[in-house]
């Protein structure tokens, strides 16, 4: 197939995402015009700067300008516009439903309230769906390298709102941040009704995977690469159809794998895991929804078929109900 066939098949497929941290999709110009308005320094001195310094050797040096970016965000209006243009991305890239992260605790800890980053985001969202269509849910993330009290006082905040915020998910540092660090939390949050996600299998082994699943006892895995370390518990993640929200140029960038055509998204399709694709932080690793699913697509040589079925994975995988997934799907089908 060409390149430009390629691309319109991909556009065409109504598609959802599942895997995307809404402060990690603040692009250099936001950025730039929001430090503006509230009469914030950057210590970069351009838009092109920035761009330059989009260069990770691995996960920690990318959270350290990601925390670095998100400290511009203040008001209610700052989450809104960041939000909004991601709406805006997902209306081109026909991305039909969206779960996004947020992180609270990265805005809490500077002293902006809960509420002004819940109230910006979901206005947005709000305004997507009225707008576009698009439907979304919205997940609170906890910071793993900080200590399980926060967790603790971040999910309190959001015991109110729990008709904004369908699921708790854990991200951040992984290393030296296992899992069952936060086992505690994470029990506490199902039993108030929050369904369950955490980043696993990114740069830590399979065990954190299966901390995850055992201990965690989450519906859907962020990452998971790893598990393919453990045939044991990839036999588990079949059977239960535990979903995994791959990443491809996120791995690429943050060298989880050295080489797009290394990348193992094709072995865990063909071993049936419910793996989909997603951008993960697109502002600085590369690409949005469509471009991972191109460049994936290009690197393994996946077929029309290979991509229809993470399209419909990417449904299958959401935390929407059955018949909002078979009206869905029953696009995704219809695609030719």
């Amino acid at each position: 197939m060409t390149n430009q066939s390629l691309k319109k098949f991909i556009n065409l497929l109504p598609k959802a995402e599942l895997h995307m941290h809404i402060e990690g999709s603040l692009e250099p110009v936001l950025m730039f015009e929001i430090a503006r308005r509230n009469n914030i320094k950057l210590k970069y001195k351009s838009v092109e700067d920035v761009r330059l310094a989009y260069n990770f050797n691995n996960l920690q040096e990318f959270l350290d300008i990601y925390y670095a970016g998100a400290g511009v965000l203040v008001k209610e209006q700052d989450f809104y516009d960041l939000t909004w243009a991601y709406m805006v991305k997902c209306k081109e890239q026909n991305i039909v439903h969206c779960e996004i992260f947020f992180d609270p605790q990265t805005h809490t800890a500077r002293g902006i309230p809960f509420e002004t980053v819940l109230n910006g985001i979901t206005r947005a969202l709000n305004d997507g769906q009225k707008k576009f269509g698009i439907t979304s849910k919205l997940i609170m993330c906890f910071l793993r390298h900080l200590d399980e009290a926060d967790a603790f006082r971040t999910l309190e905040m959001a015991l109110p709102y729990k008709n904004q915020i369908c699921a708790v998910g854990l991200d951040s540092s992984e290393k030296g941040n296992p899992p069952i660090k936060f086992k505690d939390v994470f029990f506490k949050a199902k039993s108030e009704g929050f369904l369950t996600v955490a980043h696993a299998g990114e740069e830590g082994s399979s065990e954190y995977v299966r901390e995850a699943v055992e201990i965690l006892i989450v519906d859907r895995i962020d990452h998971g690469n790893r598990c393919l370390d453990d045939e044991l518990l990839v036999r588990e993640l079949v059977k239960k159809q535990i979903p995994l929200t791959v990443c491809p140029l996120s791995n690429l960038k943050l060298k989880v794998t050295p080489d797009l055509s290394a990348h193992p998204l094709k072995k865990m399709l063909d071993l049936g895991l419910l793996v989909t694709v997603n951008s993960d932080d697109p502002a600085y690793f590369g690409g949005y929804l469509e471009e991972n699913y191109v460049k994936i697509a290009e690197a393994l040589n996946l077929s029309f078929d290979d991509i229809k079925k993470l399209a419909e994975n990417s449904i299958t995988a959401s935390f929407l109900n059955d018949d909002e997934k078979r009206k869905l799907l029953a696009e995704v089908h219809s695609i030719c």
